[in-house]
């Protein structure tokens, strides 16, 4: 079905593509066409005989199948309580990587897509507003009134730009992701032994909706601290639900708001942002859990690992890249320079996947530091088949793994789809690579001194293949 509309929730300038469903279903060892278009080559090492351009069928790399593979090196680097690797199912569950007994998870994507609507300026936990930060600044200069419906009466487009979490469409849209809200919710339910009359933090609460669940769960109270305005419906929604006297919601900055209680046992929090650390909020996690987390207590989640792969794109390139080279017979090149520096954030087709994936960031959120999130990181991708690299791309993947049996999600290609989408660096040079040939670099991100919720991305790329070579440094900004 397509998309349902936009809704008027404000936009980031991270440039977003409209969203494609990917309608077919993908199991760990995917059986695919290889693209048309493909160069007549006979010197390049191909699979059977036959042109590049013929319909010969291949299997794709699957990051979930990496570790039964040495080839690649694109396993999920959780570890559960047993010091097992854990992967990631559709909904949630997981499977040990050893459990040689039931097949690998048949991962499916998703038949209906929710609208795209970015997370901006509040910076999103659970459902979105941030619980602080210095990047939330813009909110303190929103305009207020005495209550909180003439509030939302007399809201302009202005109002959102400035509080853009008060807006209720892009809590909908995080909620309607079920890959995300159900992954919370199974930790949480399913481990209410670990609940059950602990003292819980939520960090950037939103809607309120994990605060609740910790609810459920046992938990003898639950605070919750949101930036934005959408608190003041939070309060309303705990209270209709019948969780007044468990859960507290504090409207504020984490940086700036104090607790009624010295220490609490679990900090839970939906902090992941595009490319994962796009606005920061991770930076808010990391500040309440050196104030308030209690020795041994737990963070839901606990870890993230973020990869990189090469992608063919062509088609998309030329729509959105090659399009400013000739508009309505005007050279428009200019833009072009400045669209090749922003990353797109879209569904990937698992198809044009084309080599395997590296780990190029791995975040342990009980012991990582704010300085760790700006990372150099080595890669090194190895094509799968013969293709053209027309941009990089990356993702992430987040566990539970204190909990009694590790769980966790993935937002990869080949698995269901999330609101967080893909993100893709689009390169300049089109390469042309064949099977077994290996693209290597380093990939570096940091905040940028400007505006700290934006990140400078680079890439120091290397290739010497039969058919291209490129030694460059590709520069990127996400805002």
């Amino acid at each position: 079905p397509p998309p349902p509309p936009l809704n008027s929730a404000p936009r980031s300038s991270v440039v977003v593509r409209s969203p494609s469903p990917m309608a077919v279903d993908r199991s760990v060892s995917v059986e695919m066409k290889k693209p048309r278009n493909y160069h007549r080559c006979a010197s390049c090492p191909v699979s059977s005989p036959g042109d590049h351009d013929s319909t010969q069928s291949v299997t794709a790399h699957n990051p979930f199948e990496a570790q039964r593979n040495i080839q690649s090196n694109v396993s999920m680097r959780f570890i559960g309580a047993n010091g097992l690797p854990i992967v990631p199912s559709i909904d949630g569950e997981v499977q040990r990587l050893d459990d040689t007994s039931s097949s690998s998870p048949s991962i499916k994507t998703s038949a209906s897509v929710a609208s795209a609507s970015p997370r901006t300026v509040a910076g999103g936990d659970d459902d979105g507003g941030s619980g602080g930060g210095d990047n939330k600044q813009e909110q303190q200069d929103a305009p207020k009134s005495s209550s909180s419906d003439d509030r939302n009466s007399d809201r302009t487009s202005r109002d959102y730009y400035f509080d853009s979490y008060s807006h209720h469409g892009i809590h909908e849209e995080m909620l309607k992701d079920e890959v995300r809200t159900r992954t919370y919710q199974m930790a949480v339910l399913n481990n209410a032994h670990l609940f059950e009359g602990k003292t819980v933090l939520d960090v950037g609460c939103g809607t309120g909706v994990l605060s609740m669940f910790c609810a459920q769960a046992g938990a003898a109270h639950v605070y919750g601290i949101d930036c934005s305005s959408i608190i003041d419906q939070a309060e309303q929604i705990v209270s209709r639900n019948g969780f007044a006297d468990k859960i507290s919601l504090i409207k504020g900055k984490v940086e700036e708001v104090e607790l009624p209680v010295d220490k609490v046992d679990i900090i839970i929090s939906e902090w992941m942002g595009y490319f994962l650390l796009y606005e920061s909020m991770l930076d808010t996690v990391l500040f309440a859990r050196d104030k308030w987390l209690a020795p041994g207590g737990l963070m839901f989640p606990d870890k993230a690992v973020m990869y990189l792969c090469a992608i063919e794109d062509a088609q998309v390139k030329h729509d959105r890249i090659d399009f400013w080279d000739n508009v309505y017979g005007f050279d428009m090149t200019p833009l072009k320079e400045i669209a090749l520096t922003e990353p797109v954030v879209d569904v990937v087709d698992a198809n044009h996947v084309l080599s395997d994936s590296q780990p190029i960031l791995n975040v342990d959120i009980l012991t990582c530091t704010k300085e760790d999130l700006a990372f150099t990181s080595p890669f090194r991708l190895r094509a799968q088949r013969n293709d053209y690299v027309h941009a990089f791309c990356a993702y992430f993947e987040c566990a539970f793994t204190q909990v009694h049996k590790p769980i966790g999600f993935s937002t990869a290609p080949f698995a269901k789809y999330t609101h967080w989408k893909q993100t893709i660096f689009y390169t300049r040079q089109t390469l042309t690579i064949c099977e077994g040939e290996e693209i290597t670099g380093t990939i570096s991100c940091s905040p940028n001194p400007k505006n700290n919720r934006d990140l400078d991305i680079a890439m120091d790329v290397a290739f010497d293949g039969q058919h291209s070579k490129i030694n460059t440094k590709l520069e990127y900004r996400l805002r």
